[in-house]
């Protein structure tokens, strides 16, 4: 039975933190390259920033400092978390929505876009047919509507849960969609759910308001910034937020991600599990004003000052930039990206092969399949993984940060980093794929020290490759 959702009651540091007036006084101030190095020194030792140096990063306009910047998120990004790469694949639910946003095709108002919500029948097919490519994670899209209440968000996580083709099967459920109050994370919490996601879009109010209609579900701009808090405290181990650049100056929003990561440490103890950073993409029926479009050297600086701001926090690249940026962009400090990616309803068993713009979202700008970005990932040196038994471990919220911050997380991600990575190969990969990734497998192995851990990931890939034993984690 659905209940309506209490939309009084916020968390308990349910209150307006963004400090605009102070951002903007920081972003003002002239740069100083003593004062940059000496915030790179901190990062380096993997302390969290505030907001005031992460500011003096974004004044770092000169090209040597930037240079310095991008070579210290490069270093961090091996320290914390090796040369993975955690692999997902987006799947739309409902394009149904009840608000009316700007800069988005599913708008309430656009009458040129496709309207469909999967029937549990397709929902089954489309993650079957995600199992036979060789997803493991999946995010889960909803739109903003009371056809998708948390009881039918519950549902169809379940339902992913319980499809399962061969060998393939989805290990983590994430979900993106609208807020909800405490009832309702802790309904999608008992499904299962790894990581709940919720971007605010902007952080800048007035901006925020020009975008959504007053009146609208979204209109509420606390209601929304309050929304992982509630999570947490719901029970959700893993939240996960985002801003969408283009909005408004990228320099104000990245400050703001960094201050809600650092409003959800001083209150909960732990940061957000992932932070998002997708870019503006063209859409059907949207028309926007460019002011504030963020060029690809930009981008490349937000991302690499998100990841000296942040050092543990996992931070996700999108199909929404072409193939090119994400391969320059991945060395700054990505952590995840999805690839093989379909944002049509039912896209992943469509019969075309180009975009149907009328039933997306906005346009993508990767289109490659699994095995081709798996198999660059691996030519360049990245270990693509699968892995999610830090989640199933236990290893989630303030526990993962005490795995992660004393660099134990390399101990135990790159070995089921290996693993997950040799199913792929024996289940799906072609043959070019299998080749290069069999030479990176015992080229990792080599740089592991020798002793019982080494030779029990060995043992395991060879039951991996022999037999039909899989999901081996440490």
């Amino acid at each position: 039975m659905t209940t309506a959702m209490d939309r009084r009651a916020l968390s308990t540091s349910g209150y307006h933190f963004i400090d605009e007036d102070h951002f903007d006084r920081l972003l003002q101030r002239e740069p100083d390259r003593g004062a940059v190095r000496d915030v790179i020194a901190k990062s380096m030792a993997k302390v969290p920033l505030e907001p005031e140096e992460t500011a003096v990063l974004l004044r770092a306009d000169d090209p040597d400092l930037a240079e310095e910047i991008f070579d210290a998120a490069r270093q961090l990004k091996r320290d914390v978390y090796g040369n993975r790469i955690v692999l997902f694949a987006p799947l739309y639910v409902g394009s149904y929505c009840r608000n009316d946003c700007l800069y988005c095709a599913f708008r309430s108002s656009n009458r040129d876009v496709v309207r469909h919500t999967l029937s549990p029948e397709e929902l089954a097919s489309q993650v079957e047919t995600l199992e036979r490519h060789g997803h493991k994670r999946l995010i889960l899209v909803f739109g903003e509507h009371p056809a998708y209440s948390p009881e039918f968000i519950a549902d169809c996580v379940r339902r992913v849960y319980a499809t399962r083709v061969d060998h393939g099967e989805i290990r983590r459920v994430n979900i993106n969609a609208a807020p909800l109050d405490h009832a309702g994370f802790r309904v999608v919490k008992e499904a299962g759910i790894g990581t709940y996601q919720v971007f605010q879009e902007t952080y800048h109010r007035a901006t925020y308001a020009a975008m959504h209609a007053p009146e609208s579900s979204k209109g509420d701009y606390l209601w929304r910034l309050d929304s992982p808090a509630r999570a947490i405290e719901s029970e959700c181990d893993d939240v996960g937020i985002g801003a969408l650049f283009g909005l408004y100056d990228w320099r104000f929003e990245v400050l703001s991600l960094v201050a809600h990561s650092r409003h959800l440490q001083k209150h909960y103890g732990v940061g957000p599990h992932t932070i998002s950073f997708p870019r503006l993409r063209p859409a059907l029926g949207v028309k926007l004003d460019d002011t504030y479009i963020v060029s690809d050297d930009d981008f490349k600086r937000l991302v690499a000052i998100l990841r000296l701001s942040v050092p543990y926090t996992g931070m996700i690249l999108t199909a929404r930039e072409t193939a090119e940026v994400r391969r320059e962009v991945m060395a700054f400090g990505v952590s995840q990206i999805d690839a093989g990616s379909r944002i049509e309803l039912a896209g992943y068993t469509a019969a075309e092969k180009v975009q149907q713009i009328e039933k997306e979202q906005f346009e993508l700008g990767d289109l490659r399949s699994l095995d081709e970005v798996m198999r660059e990932l691996i030519l360049d040196g990245y270990v693509p993984s699968f892995c999610t038994a830090c989640y199933r471990a236990g290893r989630t919220g303030e526990h993962f940060m005490e795995f992660a911050i004393p660099g134990f997380i390399q101990n135990l991600c790159t070995p089921n980093a290996l693993t997950t990575l040799q199913e792929y190969l024996s289940d799906y990969g072609s043959e070019e794929t299998r080749a290069a990734g069999a030479r990176l497998i015992e080229k990792e192995l080599n740089r592991l020290s020798d002793g019982p851990r080494k030779q029990e990931l060995r043992d395991r890939l060879r039951r991996i490759q022999q037999t039909d034993q899989r999901d081996l984690y440490f």
